[in-house]
C-alpha cells in the first residue's frame, strides 16, 4: 500500500460468524477494544448475546443470519465441518459485503495436527465458490485465540497474511488487521494461494505443542 492511500476503516461495523468460538471470541475482544462496532453471531442467538455481553459495550450478540445482515465487514471463523453449509445459507446477507474467512481445515490424530484436503483448493477458495456476490478475502489464520483473548497482551509480535483476488478489499483488511496493535497486515498473493496458507497453521500447531508458546509469523525485509 505504498503508492496509495490507506483506506479508512473507522466506524467499520465487523460482523463474527462463529463468534462464541475461541477465535471468534479472541477478535471481537481486539477489535472491539480498538472501538469498532462488534456483531458476534451465533446459531444460538441468547448463546451469542451471551458472550457479548462478557467483552464489552461495543459487541451486540445476534444469530448469524442478523449478524451477516446487519454487518459492513462479516469474518468467518466457524469450524470447518460447518463452513459450506452456513456460507451457502447465508449467501443473500452476504451479498457486496466483504467476507474474510480465517477458517482453517485442519485433522488431529495422535501424531498431531495435519491439513485436510478441500475440494476447491481452500477454504477460502470454498467460501467464493458459494459467495459469487461477495468479496472474499483470506486472513487472520495464524492468529492465537490464546493471544486475542488475553487482556494482559498490549500487543502483539504479529504479521498477517492477506490473499483475495479484490485489490480494494485486500487493503482494507490490511488496515482492520493493523488495528490490532503490534499486527501488520502483509499482502500475500491472490486467493488460489490460500491453501498453502491455511495448511501452515498445522505446522504452527506443531510448534506450538513442542516449545509450549503461541507462535505467529513475521515476514522480513518488508
Amino acid at each position: 500500500m505504498t503508492e496509495r492511500e490507506a483506506p479508512s476503516v473507522d466506524g467499520l461495523v465487523i460482523g463474527i460468524l462463529g463468534g462464541t468460538g475461541d477465535q471468534g471470541r479472541g477478535l471481537a475482544f481486539r477489535f472491539a477494544r480498538a472501538g469498532h462496532p462488534v456483531i458476534i453471531g451465533s446459531r444460538s442467538q441468547e448463546r451469542a448475546r451471551t458472550v457479548a455481553g462478557l467483552l464489552g459495550h461495543h459487541v451486540q450478540g445476534m444469530a448469524n443470519r442478523d449478524a451477516a445482515r446487519e454487518a459492513d465487514v462479516v469474518i468467518a471463523a466457524v469450524p470447518y465441518e460447518g463452513h459450506s453449509d452456513l456460507l451457502a445459507s447465508l449467501a443473500p446477507e452476504l451479498a457486496g459485503k466483504i467476507v474474510v474467512d480465517c477458517v482453517n481445515p485442519l485433522g488431529f490424530d495422535d501424531r498431531g495436527a495435519y491439513p485436510l484436503p478441500v475440494p476447491e483448493g481452500s477454504a477460502a477458495e470454498q467460501a467464493a465458490a458459494l459467495l459469487p456476490g461477495s468479496r472474499v478475502i483470506a486472513a487472520f489464520h495464524h492468529v492465537s485465540a490464546v493471544l486475542l483473548l488475553d487482556p494482559e497482551v498490549e500487543s502483539m509480535d504479529l504479521d498477517v497474511l492477506v490473499l483475495g483476488d479484490d485489490r480494494a478489499a485486500t487493503e482494507l483488511v490490511q488496515v482492520l488487521a493493523a488495528r490490532i496493535p503490534g499486527v501488520r497486515g502483509v499482502y500475500a498473493g491472490r486467493l488460489r494461494n490460500c491453501g498453502q496458507i491455511e495448511a501452515l497453521t498445522a505446522n504452527l500447531v506443531s510448534i506450538n505443542r513442542r516449545y509450549k508458546a503461541h507462535a505467529g509469523l513475521r515476514i522480513t525485509d518488508i
